[in-house]
């Protein structure tokens, strides 16, 4: 019961650091950050997964090693059902929830995937954090029934170790995406065919030699590309031709708000060196 108020308690200021972490990333950036700082949303939810292991998951294992040593009798078995009880269909309420949000923005995809490729973190950690809270609440009820029946306050110890297991487990698979998140990652393979695409759709460019995104946020793609066009164009037809791609770009990937293009002329002896991107939008388009 200790290691589950702890663990709710930890939840309740998790959600607090998400929305924190998601009205912080909506400040315009600065001169010392010209990019904005989309990227804290990331950041505060590698702080929930810090909280979600030191707080919650510490704090169970210490308080379960220490029933296990020091094992007491539970004194009103009854409170404690009525309280687990109310908070498993609580905690299940919630879950629905969640998993219904989500179920909207998948687009099909396993959960084990959609959590390791979302790019807005505050789904994944809640359904994570619901998961594990449900799971642990039943965790607690295992181990306090346990401790009624044989009268042996140790398997409540039990109990509260394995929710710190649980917990510690759901921490680090947070924090290894949340890492992966803020040092930088690209876009999916969907969107970087559709960038490549729309780049190549117009007169201006002849194709695209090398591409690279990485998401500065959940809305917030960088684009850039080095581009072939022809080598006879005039600076001023060349910068209408890049400025009409990057529109392209935009209308296809709206997410793509910051767009690099740099030209340069085409040497097909390079082809093979070309992006993975680049080579992956040429199948695609030999598959259609």
């Amino acid at each position: 019961m200790l290691a589950e108020t702890v663990h709710s308690a930890a939840d309740s200021c998790n959600e607090i650091l998400l929305l924190v972490g998601r009205n912080r990333a909506r400040r315009r950036g600065t001169a010392e950050h010209p990019f904005g700082f989309a990227r804290e949303r990331y950041f505060y939810g590698f702080v929930v997964a810090v909280m979600l292991f030191s707080v919650g998951g510490l704090f169970s294992a210490y308080d379960g090693v220490h029933k296990i040593l020091h094992p007491e009798p539970i004194k009103s078995p009854l409170v404690a059902f009525i309280v687990l009880g109310v908070s498993i269909c609580l905690e299940a309420f919630s879950l629905r929830t969640a998993v219904s949000r989500s179920n909207k923005v998948r687009n099909g995809q396993s959960w084990s995937a959609f959590i390791r490729r979302a790019k807005a973190p505050e789904l994944p950690v809640v359904l994570l954090e619901d998961t594990a809270a449900l799971t642990g609440l039943a965790l607690a009820l295992i181990g306090v029934t346990l401790a009624v029946v044989t009268g042996d306050g140790a398997w409540d110890g039990a109990g509260s170790l394995a929710i710190g297991v649980l917990l510690g487990w759901v921490a680090a698979i947070l924090a290894i995406e949340m890492k992966s998140l803020l040092i930088g990652e690209s876009a999916n393979a969907e969107t970087e065919r559709a960038v490549v695409a729309a780049l190549e759709d117009g007169p201006e460019i002849q194709r695209v030699i090398h591409l690279r995104t990485v998401h500065l946020g959940p809305e917030t793609l960088l684009v850039a590309a080095k581009i072939a066009v022809r080598g006879d164009q005039m600076a001023a037809e060349l910068a209408a031709g890049i400025n009409a791609a990057e529109r392209r770009v935009r209308t296809a990937v709206p997410i793509a708000q910051l767009i690099y293009l740099e030209p340069d002329m085409y040497w097909p002896a390079l082809a093979d060196s070309s992006d993975p991107a680049v080579q992956a939008a040429r199948r695609a388009e030999e598959r259609n």
